[in-house]
Protein backbone atom coordinates (compact mmCIF):
# COMPACT_ATOMS: atom_id res chain seq x y z
CA UNK A 1 0.00 0.00 0.00
CA UNK A 2 2.56 2.41 0.90
CA UNK A 3 4.28 1.83 -2.64
CA UNK A 4 1.26 3.16 -3.96
CA UNK A 5 0.90 6.11 -1.92
CA UNK A 6 4.42 7.08 -2.34
CA UNK A 7 3.59 9.23 -5.41
CA UNK A 8 1.13 11.34 -3.92
CA UNK A 9 4.12 11.59 -0.22
CA UNK A 10 6.45 13.14 -2.72
CA UNK A 11 3.94 15.72 -4.05
CA UNK A 12 2.92 16.65 -1.31
CA UNK A 13 6.01 16.84 0.38
CA UNK A 14 7.72 19.21 -2.68
CA UNK A 15 4.50 21.39 -2.39
CA UNK A 16 5.17 22.02 1.04
CA UNK A 17 8.67 22.89 0.89
CA UNK A 18 7.69 25.18 -2.23
CA UNK A 19 4.47 26.62 0.19
CA UNK A 20 7.22 27.82 2.38
CA UNK A 21 9.50 29.68 0.07
CA UNK A 22 6.41 31.17 -1.71
CA UNK A 23 5.46 32.70 1.76
CA UNK A 24 9.39 33.76 2.56
CA UNK A 25 9.44 35.49 -0.40
CA UNK A 26 5.77 37.29 -0.15
CA UNK A 27 7.18 38.42 3.55
CA UNK A 28 10.43 39.78 1.56
CA UNK A 29 8.16 41.92 -1.11
CA UNK A 30 6.09 43.21 1.92
CA UNK A 31 8.71 44.59 4.08
CA UNK A 32 10.84 45.99 1.05
CA UNK A 33 7.54 47.81 0.19
CA UNK A 34 6.76 49.29 3.66
CA UNK A 35 10.26 49.49 4.97
CA UNK A 36 11.23 52.49 2.14
CA UNK A 37 11.93 50.52 -0.78
CA UNK A 38 8.55 51.06 -2.40
CA UNK A 39 10.16 53.74 -5.40
CA UNK A 40 12.54 50.89 -6.10
CA UNK A 41 9.98 48.23 -5.63
CA UNK A 42 7.90 49.60 -8.26
CA UNK A 43 10.48 49.92 -10.78
CA UNK A 44 11.58 47.44 -11.12
CA UNK A 45 8.37 46.01 -11.49
CA UNK A 46 8.00 48.76 -14.30
CA UNK A 47 11.09 48.02 -16.07
CA UNK A 48 10.71 47.36 -19.78
CA UNK A 49 11.55 44.19 -21.00
CA UNK A 50 11.94 43.95 -25.16
CA UNK A 51 12.18 40.90 -26.75
CA UNK A 52 12.72 41.23 -30.70
CA UNK A 53 13.54 39.53 -33.35
CA UNK A 54 14.22 41.08 -36.93
CA UNK A 55 11.04 43.37 -37.57
CA UNK A 56 9.01 41.07 -34.44
CA UNK A 57 9.30 42.84 -31.05
CA UNK A 58 7.21 42.17 -27.91
CA UNK A 59 7.46 45.16 -25.37
CA UNK A 60 6.85 44.58 -21.94
CA UNK A 61 6.99 45.51 -18.03
CA UNK A 62 8.48 43.16 -16.30
CA UNK A 63 5.80 42.32 -13.80
CA UNK A 64 3.82 41.53 -17.14
CA UNK A 65 6.13 39.48 -18.56
CA UNK A 66 5.86 37.24 -15.25
CA UNK A 67 2.45 37.50 -15.52
CA UNK A 68 1.67 36.23 -18.82
CA UNK A 69 4.91 34.44 -19.60
CA UNK A 70 7.00 32.94 -16.97
CA UNK A 71 3.16 32.26 -14.79
CA UNK A 72 2.13 30.29 -18.40
CA UNK A 73 4.96 27.61 -16.90
CA UNK A 74 2.91 27.65 -13.63
CA UNK A 75 -0.14 26.71 -15.72
CA UNK A 76 0.82 24.04 -17.84
CA UNK A 77 1.58 22.16 -14.91
CA UNK A 78 -1.69 22.76 -12.98
CA UNK A 79 -2.90 21.31 -16.65
CA UNK A 80 -0.59 18.02 -15.98
CA UNK A 81 -1.66 17.50 -12.61
CA UNK A 82 -5.11 17.71 -13.24
CA UNK A 83 -5.26 15.73 -16.44
CA UNK A 84 -2.90 13.52 -14.34
CA UNK A 85 -5.90 13.44 -11.85
CA UNK A 86 -8.50 13.25 -13.83
CA UNK A 87 -7.07 10.43 -16.06
CA UNK A 88 -5.23 7.97 -13.31
CA UNK A 89 -5.80 9.89 -10.03
CA UNK A 90 -8.44 11.02 -7.20
CA UNK A 91 -10.51 12.59 -9.88
CA UNK A 92 -10.52 9.81 -12.18
CA UNK A 93 -13.80 7.89 -10.42
CA UNK A 94 -16.58 10.14 -10.14
CA UNK A 95 -17.56 8.93 -7.13
CA UNK A 96 -14.57 8.55 -5.65
CA UNK A 97 -14.18 11.91 -6.73
CA UNK A 98 -17.78 13.51 -6.11
CA UNK A 99 -16.59 15.11 -2.90
CA UNK A 100 -13.59 16.70 -3.88
CA UNK A 101 -15.69 17.76 -7.08
CA UNK A 102 -18.18 19.51 -5.03
CA UNK A 103 -16.38 20.64 -2.48
CA UNK A 104 -14.32 22.62 -5.06
CA UNK A 105 -18.04 24.33 -6.45
CA UNK A 106 -18.77 24.93 -3.20
CA UNK A 107 -15.55 26.96 -2.09
CA UNK A 108 -15.97 28.70 -5.74
CA UNK A 109 -19.38 29.84 -5.14
CA UNK A 110 -19.59 31.07 -1.62
CA UNK A 111 -16.39 33.20 -1.53
CA UNK A 112 -17.99 34.72 -4.92
CA UNK A 113 -21.66 35.20 -3.03
CA UNK A 114 -19.67 36.90 -0.38
CA UNK A 115 -17.87 39.09 -2.25
CA UNK A 116 -20.44 40.41 -4.79
CA UNK A 117 -22.53 41.22 -1.23
CA UNK A 118 -19.88 43.81 -0.85
CA UNK A 119 -19.03 45.16 -4.34
CA UNK A 120 -22.40 44.43 -6.49
CA UNK A 121 -22.99 47.48 -8.65
CA UNK A 122 -19.29 48.94 -7.68
CA UNK A 123 -16.53 49.65 -9.81
CA UNK A 124 -14.69 46.40 -7.74
CA UNK A 125 -17.28 44.26 -8.73
CA UNK A 126 -15.33 42.38 -11.65
CA UNK A 127 -13.37 40.93 -8.72
CA UNK A 128 -15.76 38.34 -7.97
CA UNK A 129 -13.05 35.92 -9.28
CA UNK A 130 -10.29 36.79 -6.52
CA UNK A 131 -11.53 35.01 -3.26
CA UNK A 132 -12.51 31.53 -5.73
CA UNK A 133 -9.18 29.98 -5.75
CA UNK A 134 -6.82 27.77 -3.06
CA UNK A 135 -3.00 28.08 -3.35
CA UNK A 136 -1.97 24.47 -3.60
CA UNK A 137 1.56 25.06 -2.34
CA UNK A 138 0.87 27.19 0.63
CA UNK A 139 -2.21 25.44 1.51
CA UNK A 140 -0.36 22.09 1.46
CA UNK A 141 2.53 23.97 3.15
CA UNK A 142 0.85 24.84 6.47
CA UNK A 143 -0.54 21.24 6.75
CA UNK A 144 2.71 19.58 6.17
CA UNK A 145 3.41 21.66 9.73
CA UNK A 146 1.46 18.60 11.37
CA UNK A 147 3.79 15.90 9.94
CA UNK A 148 2.98 12.71 9.91
CA UNK A 149 -0.23 13.25 12.50
CA UNK A 150 -2.40 14.61 9.53
CA UNK A 151 -4.57 11.66 8.30
CA UNK A 152 -3.52 10.07 4.92
CA UNK A 153 -7.05 10.80 3.57
CA UNK A 154 -7.07 14.61 4.47
CA UNK A 155 -3.75 15.20 2.61
CA UNK A 156 -5.22 13.75 -0.31
CA UNK A 157 -8.76 15.47 -0.03
CA UNK A 158 -6.90 18.92 0.18
CA UNK A 159 -4.47 18.29 -2.67
CA UNK A 160 -7.22 16.62 -5.03
CA UNK A 161 -9.77 19.68 -3.73
CA UNK A 162 -6.82 22.29 -4.77
CA UNK A 163 -6.43 20.66 -8.24
CA UNK A 164 -10.36 20.44 -8.90
CA UNK A 165 -10.26 24.08 -7.42
CA UNK A 166 -7.53 25.08 -9.73
CA UNK A 167 -9.39 23.49 -12.74
CA UNK A 168 -12.18 26.10 -11.61
CA UNK A 169 -10.57 28.97 -11.60
CA UNK A 170 -8.85 28.24 -14.97
CA UNK A 171 -12.28 28.09 -16.31
CA UNK A 172 -13.36 31.55 -14.99
CA UNK A 173 -10.40 32.94 -15.87
CA UNK A 174 -10.67 31.83 -19.61
CA UNK A 175 -14.34 32.36 -19.71
CA UNK A 176 -14.62 36.06 -18.06
CA UNK A 177 -11.36 37.65 -17.71
CA UNK A 178 -10.69 38.40 -21.10
CA UNK A 179 -10.48 41.58 -22.93
CA UNK A 180 -11.17 42.85 -26.87
CA UNK A 181 -10.81 39.31 -28.21
CA UNK A 182 -9.44 39.30 -31.61
CA UNK A 183 -11.00 36.54 -33.23
CA UNK A 184 -8.59 35.97 -35.99
CA UNK A 185 -5.60 35.03 -33.29
CA UNK A 186 -7.77 33.30 -31.30
CA UNK A 187 -8.91 30.81 -34.33
CA UNK A 188 -5.24 30.41 -35.39
CA UNK A 189 -4.10 29.76 -31.61
CA UNK A 190 -7.41 26.56 -31.45
CA UNK A 191 -5.96 25.53 -34.94
CA UNK A 192 -2.72 24.99 -33.41
CA UNK A 193 -3.98 23.88 -30.01
CA UNK A 194 -6.04 20.77 -32.42
CA UNK A 195 -2.12 19.82 -34.40
CA UNK A 196 -0.92 19.14 -30.77
CA UNK A 197 -3.55 17.10 -30.30
CA UNK A 198 -3.44 15.35 -33.57
CA UNK A 199 0.51 14.52 -32.70
CA UNK A 200 -0.53 13.18 -29.37
CA UNK A 201 -2.96 11.24 -30.88
CA UNK A 202 -0.37 10.19 -33.46
CA UNK A 203 2.15 9.13 -30.50
CA UNK A 204 4.59 11.83 -30.79
CA UNK A 205 6.69 11.26 -27.49
CA UNK A 206 9.31 13.54 -28.00
CA UNK A 207 8.71 17.14 -26.05
CA UNK A 208 10.07 19.60 -28.14
CA UNK A 209 7.55 19.71 -30.92
CA UNK A 210 4.77 20.57 -28.41
CA UNK A 211 6.76 22.88 -26.77
CA UNK A 212 7.13 24.98 -30.15
CA UNK A 213 3.45 24.81 -30.79
CA UNK A 214 2.67 25.44 -27.41
CA UNK A 215 5.09 28.62 -27.79
CA UNK A 216 2.67 29.33 -31.26
CA UNK A 217 -0.39 28.95 -29.03
CA UNK A 218 0.51 31.25 -26.14
CA UNK A 219 1.90 34.43 -28.56
CA UNK A 220 -1.34 33.60 -30.64
CA UNK A 221 -3.43 33.62 -27.53
CA UNK A 222 -1.56 36.71 -26.20
CA UNK A 223 -2.77 38.85 -29.04
CA UNK A 224 -6.23 37.44 -29.42
CA UNK A 225 -7.00 39.19 -25.45
CA UNK A 226 -7.75 35.93 -23.79
CA UNK A 227 -4.61 35.42 -20.78
CA UNK A 228 -2.02 33.39 -22.16
CA UNK A 229 -1.82 31.45 -19.60
CA UNK A 230 -5.28 29.25 -21.03
CA UNK A 231 -3.25 27.98 -23.80
CA UNK A 232 -0.41 26.70 -20.95
CA UNK A 233 -3.41 24.55 -19.88
CA UNK A 234 -4.63 23.30 -23.63
CA UNK A 235 -1.07 22.52 -24.57
CA UNK A 236 -1.28 19.91 -21.33
CA UNK A 237 -4.26 18.26 -22.47
CA UNK A 238 -2.81 17.41 -25.79
CA UNK A 239 0.19 15.91 -23.82
CA UNK A 240 0.36 12.27 -23.95
CA UNK A 241 -0.06 10.30 -20.70
CA UNK A 242 0.20 6.55 -22.17
CA UNK A 243 3.36 4.12 -22.00
CA UNK A 244 5.10 2.54 -24.37
CA UNK A 245 5.54 -0.39 -22.36
CA UNK A 246 3.36 -1.92 -19.81
CA UNK A 247 4.37 -2.13 -16.04
CA UNK A 248 4.34 -6.02 -16.10
CA UNK A 249 6.63 -6.26 -18.95
CA UNK A 250 9.09 -3.48 -17.85
CA UNK A 251 9.39 -5.44 -14.59
CA UNK A 252 10.73 -8.31 -16.82
CA UNK A 253 13.07 -6.35 -18.37
CA UNK A 254 14.38 -5.33 -15.39
CA UNK A 255 14.71 -8.23 -13.82
CA UNK A 256 16.04 -9.68 -17.09
CA UNK A 257 19.08 -7.11 -16.65
CA UNK A 258 19.35 -7.47 -12.78
CA UNK A 259 20.62 -11.14 -13.28
CA UNK A 260 23.44 -10.10 -15.70
CA UNK A 261 26.96 -10.14 -14.65
CA UNK A 262 27.71 -7.05 -12.83
CA UNK A 263 30.61 -6.57 -14.91
CA UNK A 264 28.65 -6.69 -17.82
CA UNK A 265 25.59 -5.00 -16.28
CA UNK A 266 27.81 -1.55 -16.66
CA UNK A 267 27.85 -1.83 -20.37
CA UNK A 268 24.10 -2.23 -20.13
CA UNK A 269 23.65 1.08 -18.41
CA UNK A 270 22.49 2.83 -21.95
CA UNK A 271 19.98 0.14 -22.15
CA UNK A 272 18.34 0.71 -18.71
CA UNK A 273 17.88 3.83 -19.34
CA UNK A 274 16.09 3.63 -22.60
CA UNK A 275 13.76 0.65 -20.77
CA UNK A 276 12.54 3.26 -17.87
CA UNK A 277 12.33 6.29 -20.53
CA UNK A 278 9.59 4.06 -22.53
CA UNK A 279 8.31 3.52 -19.58
CA UNK A 280 7.22 7.28 -18.62
CA UNK A 281 5.08 9.04 -20.05
CA UNK A 282 5.53 12.43 -22.02
CA UNK A 283 3.33 13.78 -19.65
CA UNK A 284 5.24 12.47 -16.46
CA UNK A 285 8.63 13.48 -18.06
CA UNK A 286 7.33 17.22 -18.84
CA UNK A 287 5.36 17.23 -15.22
CA UNK A 288 8.89 16.04 -13.13
CA UNK A 289 10.87 18.80 -16.08
CA UNK A 290 9.02 21.75 -14.82
CA UNK A 291 8.16 20.95 -10.81
CA UNK A 292 11.29 21.95 -9.63
CA UNK A 293 11.13 25.30 -11.72
CA UNK A 294 7.87 26.22 -10.63
CA UNK A 295 7.77 25.25 -7.02
CA UNK A 296 11.15 27.05 -6.68
CA UNK A 297 11.74 29.57 -8.95
CA UNK A 298 8.31 30.70 -11.15
CA UNK A 299 5.65 30.98 -7.92
CA UNK A 300 8.23 32.63 -5.24
CA UNK A 301 9.38 35.51 -8.11
CA UNK A 302 5.26 35.78 -8.91
CA UNK A 303 4.88 36.17 -5.05
CA UNK A 304 7.73 38.84 -4.41
CA UNK A 305 6.63 41.17 -7.45
CA UNK A 306 2.79 40.91 -6.33
CA UNK A 307 2.80 40.72 -2.54
CA UNK A 308 4.33 44.14 -2.16
CA UNK A 309 1.90 46.71 -0.90
CA UNK A 310 2.38 49.55 0.56
CA UNK A 311 0.26 50.07 3.02
CA UNK A 312 0.42 53.82 3.63
CA UNK A 313 -1.09 54.25 0.39
CA UNK A 314 -3.79 51.59 -0.28
CA UNK A 315 -6.97 50.90 1.98
CA UNK A 316 -9.12 48.20 2.89
CA UNK A 317 -12.09 48.83 1.05
CA UNK A 318 -15.32 47.02 -0.16
CA UNK A 319 -13.12 44.70 -2.91
CA UNK A 320 -10.35 44.01 -0.13
CA UNK A 321 -13.19 43.73 2.81
CA UNK A 322 -15.08 41.19 0.07
CA UNK A 323 -11.13 39.25 -0.86
CA UNK A 324 -11.00 38.89 2.69
CA UNK A 325 -14.51 37.16 3.89
CA UNK A 326 -15.15 35.80 0.60
CA UNK A 327 -11.56 33.64 1.49
CA UNK A 328 -11.99 33.43 5.09
CA UNK A 329 -15.46 32.94 5.70
CA UNK A 330 -16.65 31.28 2.00
CA UNK A 331 -13.97 28.63 1.45
CA UNK A 332 -14.85 26.69 4.51
CA UNK A 333 -18.26 27.24 4.81
CA UNK A 334 -19.07 26.73 1.10
CA UNK A 335 -17.23 23.46 1.64
CA UNK A 336 -18.50 22.45 4.87
CA UNK A 337 -22.14 23.03 3.77
CA UNK A 338 -21.66 21.07 0.68
CA UNK A 339 -19.78 17.93 1.46
CA UNK A 340 -22.17 17.66 4.79
CA UNK A 341 -25.39 17.62 2.03
CA UNK A 342 -23.27 15.46 0.07
CA UNK A 343 -22.69 12.59 2.72
CA UNK A 344 -26.01 12.93 4.55
CA UNK A 345 -28.32 12.51 1.32
CA UNK A 346 -25.20 9.24 1.14
CA UNK A 347 -23.97 10.14 -2.42
CA UNK A 348 -20.36 10.70 -1.04
CA UNK A 349 -18.60 9.46 2.39
CA UNK A 350 -15.92 11.23 3.94
CA UNK A 351 -12.27 10.40 3.28
CA UNK A 352 -11.26 7.79 5.49
CA UNK A 353 -10.12 9.11 9.48
CA UNK A 354 -11.33 12.49 8.44
CA UNK A 355 -13.85 13.85 10.52
CA UNK A 356 -15.84 16.95 10.27
CA UNK A 357 -13.97 19.31 12.29
CA UNK A 358 -10.89 18.17 10.38
CA UNK A 359 -13.02 19.11 7.10
CA UNK A 360 -13.69 22.11 8.16
CA UNK A 361 -10.41 22.78 9.12
CA UNK A 362 -8.91 21.78 5.96
CA UNK A 363 -11.71 24.19 4.56
CA UNK A 364 -10.45 27.43 6.62
CA UNK A 365 -6.56 26.37 4.65
CA UNK A 366 -8.90 26.29 1.61
CA UNK A 367 -9.03 29.76 1.99
CA UNK A 368 -5.06 30.43 1.48
CA UNK A 369 -5.65 32.07 -1.70
CA UNK A 370 -2.30 33.62 -2.28
CA UNK A 371 -0.80 32.82 -6.01
CA UNK A 372 -4.15 32.11 -7.49
CA UNK A 373 -6.01 35.26 -6.15
CA UNK A 374 -3.27 37.63 -7.09
CA UNK A 375 -2.88 36.19 -10.78
CA UNK A 376 -7.10 37.08 -11.10
CA UNK A 377 -6.79 40.24 -9.17
CA UNK A 378 -4.17 41.46 -12.00
CA UNK A 379 -6.59 40.20 -13.79
CA UNK A 380 -9.63 42.18 -13.04
CA UNK A 381 -8.10 45.57 -11.77
CA UNK A 382 -6.26 47.81 -13.51
CA UNK A 383 -7.02 50.40 -11.66
CA UNK A 384 -4.13 50.37 -8.72
CA UNK A 385 -6.07 51.43 -5.86
CA UNK A 386 -8.79 48.59 -6.40
CA UNK A 387 -5.94 46.05 -7.18
CA UNK A 388 -4.11 46.86 -3.61
CA UNK A 389 -7.03 46.64 -2.10
CA UNK A 390 -7.91 42.98 -3.79
CA UNK A 391 -3.96 42.05 -2.61
CA UNK A 392 -4.39 43.19 0.96
CA UNK A 393 -7.98 41.18 1.02
CA UNK A 394 -6.05 38.09 -0.19
CA UNK A 395 -2.80 38.23 1.84
CA UNK A 396 -4.48 39.09 5.04
CA UNK A 397 -6.81 36.54 4.23
CA UNK A 398 -4.41 33.73 3.98
CA UNK A 399 -2.58 34.06 7.01
CA UNK A 400 -5.28 34.69 9.38
CA UNK A 401 -6.99 31.29 7.43
CA UNK A 402 -3.20 29.56 7.73
CA UNK A 403 -3.59 30.10 11.54
CA UNK A 404 -7.30 28.90 12.25
CA UNK A 405 -6.84 26.14 9.62
CA UNK A 406 -3.73 25.02 10.92
CA UNK A 407 -4.70 25.58 14.56
CA UNK A 408 -7.86 23.77 13.62
CA UNK A 409 -6.58 20.41 12.40
CA UNK A 410 -3.75 20.16 15.45
CA UNK A 411 -6.71 20.46 17.92
CA UNK A 412 -8.86 17.76 15.92
CA UNK A 413 -5.98 15.15 15.80
CA UNK A 414 -4.65 15.75 18.96
CA UNK A 415 -8.29 15.02 20.35
CA UNK A 416 -8.78 11.83 17.86
CA UNK A 417 -4.99 10.70 19.92
CA UNK A 418 -2.28 11.74 17.24
CA UNK A 419 -1.21 9.44 14.17
CA UNK A 420 -3.59 8.03 10.94
CA UNK A 421 -0.91 7.16 8.54
CA UNK A 422 -2.30 4.70 6.15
Amino acid sequence: MKVLLRPIEAFWNSEAKGGFLLFAMAVLAFVIANAGGYGWYTGLKETVVRLSVGEFALEKSLSSWIKDFLMAFFFLLVGLEIKREVVLGELSDLRRALLTILAAVGGMVAPALIYLGFNSGTPGASGWGVPMATDIAFSLGVLSLLGNRVPFGLKVFLTAFAIADDLGAILVIAFFYTSGLNFTALLIALGFFLLALGIGRLGVRVLWPYMLIGALMWFFTLESGVSPTVAAVLLALAIPLTRTVAIPDLGGQLKELAHKDPELLEAELGELEHVLGKAQSPLHRLEHLLHPWVTYLILPVFAFFNAGVNLSGAGFGTVGLGAFLGLLLGKPLGIFLICWLAVRLGIAALPAGVSWPMLVGAGFLGGIGFTMSLFVAALAFAEKSLLDQAKIGVLSSSVVAAAIGLALVSWTVKKRGGSSQT
